[in-house]
């Protein structure tokens, strides 16, 4: 294979990568997940410490997890992040017109007003369902780790997404898991050492939800990008 074909199929894995907020209900084989998580193993980490942990639930953890958080009473927008921040207590530009544009898009092809805040807690919630993917996944890392540990671990997770990609499977990751780690740890036997970073919903778009239809956009080189000769 040429060197432009490979770098045809490695580009279109990730170009096409969204985060897909409505799933089929179509099963993705356990071999199959395993598969992809043991190509995503291969992202670097700082002297090969690999500071990932990952644990997968089906149908039945799956409708355990949405039913404890769903039912427990603690809202999102209540609930505390007291295990790490993942967004600054105040957005400034140019990522407060960013974060705008997402939410503004989502909800116009759902659509659900400024107003509609039952309807945009609705959308939210779906989180806990993890989009009714038929696979999800809750990540961990081991507290006692520092900063770097933490960029090679989000080195995995791309890698994820990216590999589920190369098999014709989507995902979202989903930062809504975090701060619901007490009622996630007895689920899944989430020991008290590990800080839970995320969840992943991984399964086949369902191309006719409206929701799909969302394409974030990217800003130009020349906004981020400083080249010296």
């Amino acid at each position: 294979m040429k060197q432009f074909d490979k770098s045809a199929i490695v580009d279109e894995a990730i170009t096409s990568r969204r985060s897909i907020r409505a799933f089929r209900p179509d099963p993705v084989a356990r071999e199959v997940v395993e598969d992809i998580l043991r190509v995503a193993a291969r992202a670097p980490s700082g002297t090969n410490m690999q500071p990932w942990k990952t644990y997968v639930v089906f149908e039945k953890a799956k409708k355990q997890i949405a039913d404890a958080i769903l039912n427990s009473g603690v809202r999102p927008e209540k609930i505390a992040w007291d295990e790490y921040k993942y967004y600054p207590s105040r957005f400034y530009e140019p990522y407060l017109s960013r974060r705008r544009a997402v939410g503004y898009s989502l909800y116009s092809l759902l659509n659900i007003g400024r107003r509609d805040i039952q309807e945009m807690r609705a959308q939210h919630d779906r989180n806990f369902l993890f989009f009714d993917a038929p696979v999800g996944m809750i990540f961990t890392i081991d507290r006692r780790l520092e900063t770097g540990s933490w960029i090679d671990h989000g080195m995995f997770l791309q890698n994820i997404m990216i590999a589920a990609r190369g098999r014709g499977l989507d995902t979202c990751p989903q930062a809504a898991f975090a701060p619901y780690h007490r009622l996630l740890r007895p689920i899944l036997g989430v020991p008290d050492e590990e800080i839970v970073v995320c969840g992943m919903a991984l399964g086949y778009e369902d191309k006719s939800a409206p929701e799909n239809g969302l394409y974030t956009e990217r800003a130009p080189l020349s906004e981020w990008v400083v080249i010296k000769d």
